[in-house]
């Protein structure tokens, strides 16, 4: 697969040639799915928690007589029945995480890019650099590529400038190449890689 390379003031830098193992293949939402929804239960905090009745503070002593009162019987005021009582079946402190091999995760993200270059969301620029850290010099950049919800994947280091500068850019995200992931690509209408990271996925995936 070849696409052209522009540079952010939108001017043609040449092309490059894209491995079809990786940006060809047919997507399959399944697979896809799979790997989003691992990330996502990955990502919860599972940190909810309710007091359950042996927790609460209050006495356990029996609250009335078992018998001639006329109501229900009952023992400890620390029971969920009562309010302020412990709660029944609360959640508690755990991890939401999932399992999913590392071919199917390899597998989910060589679909997510060839469903984006399939679909025509991908775009490839010969860098990321910016001398200035200007919101608004970027701005200027991303209006001439027609870029308002992207994700930017850049080589192994991002360029300090260009990230300061696409930091208060609303539903922009730019990461290094080791950052790359299905949910974040699929959040966005266009992904945009670099020369950087072109070279770094066909090394990674060779």
């Amino acid at each position: 697969m070849e696409l052209k390379v522009t540079t952010l003031e939108g001017k043609a830098a040449g092309s490059v040639n894209l491995s079809d193992d990786i940006f060809g293949l047919e997507p399959r939402k399944d697979i896809i799915q799979r790997c989003v929804q691992w990330q996502l239960n990955k990502r919860q905090a599972g940190t909810h928690k309710t007091k359950d009745r042996a927790e609460i503070w209050r006495t356990g002593k029996k609250m009335y007589k078992q018998k001639g009162t006329g109501g229900a019987r009952h023992g400890s005021a620390r029971v969920p029945q009562f309010r302020g009582g412990g709660r029944a079946f609360g959640p508690v402190v755990r991890s939401h995480a999932t399992d999913l091999p590392k071919k199917v995760r390899v597998l989910a993200l060589k679909h997510a890019l060839s469903a984006k270059a399939k679909d025509g969301g991908l775009i490839v620029i010969a860098d990321a650099q910016l001398k200035d850290a200007k919101t608004k010099a970027l701005l200027g950049h991303f209006s001439s590529l027609g870029l308002t919800n992207a994700l930017i994947i850049d080589g192994a280091e991002v360029n300090m400038g260009f990230a300061a500068a696409a930091r208060n850019i609303p539903n922009i995200d730019v990461l290094p190449i080791q950052g790359i992931n299905v949910y974040d690509i699929l959040r966005r209408q266009k992904l945009v890689l670099t020369k950087a990271a072109c070279d770094a996925l066909e090394a990674r995936f060779k």
